[in-house]
């Protein structure tokens, strides 16, 4: 194994699409470790969602060797971080496992909402940062102007930036010299007491549970007996090894080494990202600093299209948990849907893409509920509860209730001010503060509802910009509101799945809106459907689903008109008794389409 001198563990972090992954790709490329046949844009990203999307969702992490011009060899370990606001979390365990961070600023957008978010993130870890312009092959790059936003909106030396085109390759052997040079090497004791800290975890069918960890001190190697701290639960290690691409086994892990341990882990629950792994012959006294808890901001519940499927569903989310430690799920039940679970997601793109996972990775077929927040409601008695399932409501109970206000930053051009802050004030915002940053950009702070940004504020902001606006958010707590609760009725019937809880001044269009769309989804019957949204006892909002009329004049050619009219009474009168007992059936595609209209 090589000296600890002689290793350098540092992540790439930055704004989405300044550029990291491409990033990745060069330094992969320059290290040869995959031959030229192999190589593909995106190497990293190794799920399809990633690469059809074009974002990066999982940090992967590779070990890469590289010789310096000193002559000596490093052994290089990175991680390709996501950008996006929702997986800042997958970053923050990034970093985790790190020393340095480079920090990918593109040559042509300047300094972004979350690249300031993520320094910020780097610089709480005590991370060694180089700041990096990327895409200076452009001809629309401006290198003086992003060294003037890296001096003034970062506070980083912008003499110490490094000028990169992760396209072309230009700039690559300057940067790899500068990671040698300018990231520590890691600290720990080969020789100490084993301490590994869980970094991320995958499940493979045939092996079990394959654990990601950076060694902090001691060493594992292949016999060892390891042991969970959280559980206490004990393993014999059945290979160590290093990521290069595909895993690659080495028998040993050393301090300051990232690599992964199969151990035939079979029970899913055993795992836990953030958990110590230690040996069982000479444990440790005492677990390193885990993560911070995740704090999800949307709710929503799943349920399995066939109930019958409940059990693979069940499965599915476990594994699904091992390899995305922000997913938080609980059981829940519908009297609609049956049995399923209550998820908690740190955005609608978390969900969107937990769906689309759920859907490709494991084969199931799936229902979601419209997205909620989380409520604080203070009741009658004294007590408070906070909910985010629209069933749970205490109706008759409540005093009042308070919502989670978000601080949101907005980074614009100047000539799309005016349409930004009429979208945020729209969307009960209050303007906090307006900062030129320079003569071209603005940033823009509001505190508003988290309610208000769920569904199509993001969309309306890159809509209203042209896509050059960034958009960076932080939960600062509870403020009270006016809440009540929708509840949809067919025929009269309440559905428990489509209920929803809303600021009682949007409950008039909300449930409009709901109503026009399940009015396309539901099946025309021999009898009028009502479809209404109701707070409590009164209607505010109804849609008629026309009944299918079988034509029995047909057969009348000619005659007396009385004959007509009453065979017209009589199936008058047929269609008020099945109206009695006909029930309607709502189709899977109605709650999507509840779902899916409000996203878009």
């Amino acid at each position: 194994m090589k000296d600890l001198k002689h290793k350098r563990n540092f992540c790439i972090v930055a704004h989405i699409d300044h550029g990291k992954s491409t990033l990745a790709d060069r330094l992969i490329q320059k290290a040869q470790i995959i031959d030229d046949r192999q190589m593909v844009n995106q190497i990293l990203d190794n799920m399809d969602i990633e690469r059809e999307r074009g974002i990066t969702i999982k940090s992967q992490a590779v070990t890469i060797p590289y010789t310096a011009k000193d002559g000596n060899a490093y052994e290089l370990n990175f991680v390709d971080t996501p950008g996006h606001v929702d997986f800042s979390y997958e970053v923050s365990r990034a970093i985790a496992s790190c020393e340095g961070a480079l920090l990918l600023i593109d040559a042509t957008q300047g300094v972004e909402s979350q690249t300031v978010s993520n320094m910020y993130m780097a610089l709480e870890h005590d991370l060694t940062i180089v700041p990096v312009i990327n895409k200076i092959d452009l001809p629309s790059a401006d290198i003086p102007a992003v060294k003037h936003q890296i001096d003034h909106d970062l506070g980083l030396d912008s003499m110490d930036a490094q000028l990169v085109s992760a396209k072309t390759g230009q700039g690559i052997d300057d940067l790899m010299e500068a990671i040698v040079s300018k990231f520590p090497p890691p600290q720990g004791d080969p020789d100490g007491v084993t301490q590994a800290l869980i970094f991320d975890c995958n499940y493979d069918d045939y092996r079990g549970v394959v654990v990601h960890i950076r060694m902090m001190n001691g060493r594992i190697k292949n016999g060892d007996m390891i042991r969970m701290m959280y559980n206490n639960a004990e393993y014999k290690v059945e290979q160590t090894g290093i990521f290069k691409i595909k895993f690659e086994e080495t028998g040993i892990l050393e301090a300051g080494d990232v690599g992964y341990v199969i151990a035939g882990i079979k029970t899913v629950s055993d795992v836990r990202v953030g958990d110590t792994v230690t040996l069982a012959s000479n444990p440790a006294d005492k677990p390193l600093p885990g993560f911070k808890e995740v704090k999800p901001v949307v709710y929503s519940s799943i349920y399995p299209m066939d109930s019958n499927d409940y059990e693979e569903l069940k499965s599915s989310m476990e594994r699904l948990k091992l390899n995305d430690a922000s997913l938080v799920y609980d059981k829940d039940n519908s009297i609609a849907l049956g049995n399923g679970f209550r998820c908690g997601f740190l955005g609608l793109l978390h969900l969107e893409i937990i769906q689309e996972r759920l859907e490709r990775d494991y084969n199931q077929a799936v229902i979601f509920t419209a997205p909620s927040v989380r409520y604080k409601i203070h009741l009658t008695n004294g007590t408070e509860m906070f909910i985010d399932n629209p069933s749970e409501y205490p109706e008759s109970r409540i005093k009042d209730a308070e919502e989670p206000y978000i601080k949101a930053s907005v980074i614009t051009p100047t000539e799309f001010i005016g349409s930004i802050i009429a979208l945020c004030t729209e969307k009960r915002g209050e303007q906090k503060n307006m900062v030129y940053l320079d003569e071209k950009r603005v940033e823009l702070t509001y505190e508003m509802p988290l309610a208000e940004v769920l569904f199509d504020f993001y969309d309306h902001l890159k809509s209203y910009s042209r896509g050059y606006a960034s958009f960076d958010y932080e939960v600062i707590g509870y403020r009270p509101t006016q809440l009540v609760k929708i509840d949809i009725l067919l025929n009269g019937k309440p559905v428990d799945a489509l209920s929803q809880l809303t600021f009682s001044e949007n409950a008039s269009k909300h449930a409009h809106d709901v109503c026009s769309r399940l009015k396309d989804e539901v099946t025309r019957q021999q009898f009028k459907i009502a479809i209404q949204g109701a707070i409590g006892s009164q209607i505010i909002a109804r849609e008629t689903v026309n009944p299918v009329r079988k034509d029995v004049l047909a057969k009348c050619y000619g005659g007396d008109i009385t004959r007509k009219r009453k065979l017209l009474e009589k199936q008058k009168e047929g269609k008020k008794r099945m109206k009695m007992i006909g029930d309607v059936e709502l189709p899977q595609s109605a709650f999507l389409a509840v779902l899916k209209e409000k996203q878009n």
